[in-house]
């Protein structure tokens, strides 16, 4: 066993990509000489070359519009943004070109880029540095939208990305890229969990609590919380977001009856929604109560010293447990 933090984890993955592929090149601002504002690509420029490990101008468009250039060359880039509030100047080359060339040239384009993009808060920044905005790519057809939650999940996932033929949107949930775990030396990424499919981490009875990226966490300390008071909740981490695993979350609710969706982005067009008008739709018989929702409200998100009361915690998802099964 050899333990990794999540950033760890990426950039083993990436290192791993690197090595069987020399297509594979990082491209993003302050990843090559620094090592990435997280150290996530920390070493990764010392060992490829400026060549495949590229410190790119501060220029969120141009770095999206010259991996599209690159991928249509035959190259598979990967984009660093450096914070989720940074992605907008970029959003116009993603969801007009990137998302769109394979589906305009009837298959015969591939675009194989991955966009690794740090999402959420929790660690106190500035403005427009702790947003959640996967519903705008989940969105867009077109384009593969994961979110990974735990080390050795980001170690194969972002190597499955990269692996892609389609443009991937790559959520890493920066408050927990120094959380550990550990990785099993004998595990391959063939042996890897499939990237587009929701794995149940714990199990349970009660309910179903429904959440990805930095909130699965937190899920499972509610769940360990709620088990002292003999409430029995099975988490599922949904992984991806587009596609959406919904057979996975369905058998998890025909068996509990019951399902809380918990996201950090706000509620009102959320991940959440979509999530629950499937599940309505798909298990309207066996849910004992309807889906709830859990998540950042509906304003601009705070300076970092109110945080704290916009992020959904463990209490919140608790309450809306119970209101669960009062029903």
């Amino acid at each position: 066993m050899a333990q990794i933090s999540l950033a760890k984890g990426i950039n083993t993955g990436l290192r791993a990509a690197m090595e069987a592929d020399p297509k594979v090149l990082i491209m993003g601002e302050d990843i090559g000489k620094l090592g990435g504002v997280f150290r996530v690509t920390d070493g990764l420029q010392k060992d490829f070359g400026e060549d495949r490990v590229i410190d790119a101008p501060l220029a969120e468009s141009g770095i999206i519009g010259t991996a599209i250039g690159m991928a249509l060359r035959g190259y598979r880039p990967v984009c660093e943004i450096q914070f989720d509030g940074f992605v907008y100047p970029a959003f116009d080359q993603i969801v007009s070109q990137l998302a769109k060339m394979r589906a305009r040239s009837l298959g015969k384009i591939k675009l194989p880029v991955v966009v690794r993009i740090p999402v959420g808060g929790g660690i106190g920044a500035v403005e427009h540095h702790s947003e959640s905005n996967e519903a705008y790519f989940a969105h867009t057809a077109g384009l593969r939208v994961v979110c990974c939650a735990d080390p050795v999940d980001a170690h194969f996932m972002i190597q499955q990305a990269i692996a892609s033929d389609d443009p991937v949107i790559f959520y890493e949930p920066k408050r927990r890229y120094w959380e550990k775990a550990d990785l099993p030396e004998d595990a391959t990424l063939a042996g890897a969990f499939p990237l587009h499919q929701a794995k149940v981490v714990r199990e349970g009875e009660h309910v179903t609590v429904a959440a990805y990226g930095p909130m699965v966490k937190t899920c499972v300390e509610a769940a360990t919380a709620a088990a002292e008071e003999g409430r029995s909740i099975e988490v599922v981490d949904l992984r991806s977001l587009s596609p959406l695993d919904v057979d996975t979350i369905a058998a998890s609710v025909e068996k509990t009856g019951r399902l809380v969706v918990v996201h950090e982005a706000t509620t009102f067009l959320g991940m959440g929604a979509e999530v629950a008008a499937r599940l309505s739709e798909r298990c309207f018989y066996h849910l004992e109560a309807p889906v709830l929702r859990v998540g950042g409200y509906n304003l601009p998100y705070p300076p970092s010293k109110l945080e704290e009361e916009f992020l959904p915690d463990l209490d919140r998802v608790l309450d809306a447990v119970d209101r669960s099964l009062a029903y």
